[in-house]
C-alpha cells in the first residue's frame, strides 16, 4: 500500500485556514540554499534538482536498487525557509518595501525515513545523469528540527500572504507565544506553474516558543 503524506501526516500538511499550533518532530530533507528573486530562472533550476533527487529515491526499486525499510511512498511537497539579507532588512525597515531580489531562502523536500547517507549518494548518482553538476553540488541532505510550530493555510497568491501572517501574529499574542526565529517556513501544496492565485494553497508556518 502506498504511503500518502496528504492521509498520514494531515496535522503537519493540511491545517484550518485559522492559526493553530503543532509540535513537529525532527525529519529528513533534501535541501538547497540560495538568495534571490524566486520569480527568476535560477530558483526554478533549484527546485528541479531537489524534484530530481526526490525522484530518483522514488524510483529505486525499478532501477535495480531497493533501500532497506523502502515503502511505496507519494513524494513529498516542495517546503521553503525564507529570510531577508541585511540590505532586505535595512530596505524593508526603512520604507517597508519587500526587495524580492533580497530575499534569503532555502528550500527542501523531505524524504522517508529510510533515507540515509547511502540512499542520497546513490540518489545523486542518478540524477547526475540528467542535471547539472554545478546544481547538485549545492544540494544537501540533512536533519531538520521544526520544534513547537503556528501554521495554517493560506489560500490566494503569495502576495497576499500579509494577510494570514496578521492572524498569525494576533494568535501568537493570545496565545502568549513568540517568534523564536524571524525566519518562516512556507509548503506549497499546488503547483504555481499551473495553478491560478487566488486557487493557490500554501501552508505558512512560525517556529515558536513561550513568551
Amino acid at each position: 500500500m502506498k504511503i500518502e503524506w496528504k492521509k498520514t501526516e494531515k496535522e503537519y500538511y493540511l491545517p484550518g485556514k485559522n492559526p493553530a499550533t503543532v509540535q513537529i518532530p525532527k525529519m529528513k530533507y533534501f535541501t538547497i540554499s540560495g538568495v534571490g528573486n524566486p520569480n527568476h530562472a535560477d530558483f526554478q533550476e533549484k527546485i528541479s534538482v531537489l524534484y530530481g533527487l526526490s525522484y530518483a529515491v522514488r524510483m529505486m526499486p525499478k532501477s535495480g536498487y531497493t533501500p532497506d525499510g523502502y515503502e511505496e511512498y507519494t513524494v513529498y511537497p516542495l517546503e521553503g525557509i525564507w529570510d531577508l539579507t541585511e540590505t532586505g532588512r535595512q530596505t524593508k525597515a526603512k520604507d517597508q518595501t519587500l526587495d524580492k531580489d533580497q530575499l534569503a531562502y532555502k528550500i527542501m523536500i523531505r524524504q522517508p525515513d529510510f533515507v540515509d547517507d547511502e540512499v542520497y549518494r546513490k540518489a545523486l548518482e542518478k540524477a547526475g545523469k540528467k542535471l547539472p553538476a554545478g546544481l547538485l553540488d549545492q544540494a544537501s541532505f540533512e536533519e531538520l528540527d521544526d520544534g513547537l510550530c503556528v501554521q495554517m493555510m493560506h489560500i490566494g497568491p503569495f502576495d497576499s500572504e500579509p494577510v494570514s501572517f496578521a492572524k498569525m501574529d494576533a494568535y501568537l499574542t493570545e496565545q502568549g507565544l513568540v517568534r523564536s526565529i524571524k525566519t518562516h517556513k512556507e509548503i506549497y501544496l499546488s503547483d504555481f506553474r499551473k495553478t491560478k492565485p487566488e486557487d493557490m494553497k500554501t501552508v505558512l508556518r512560525y517556529f515558536v516558543k513561550q513568551g
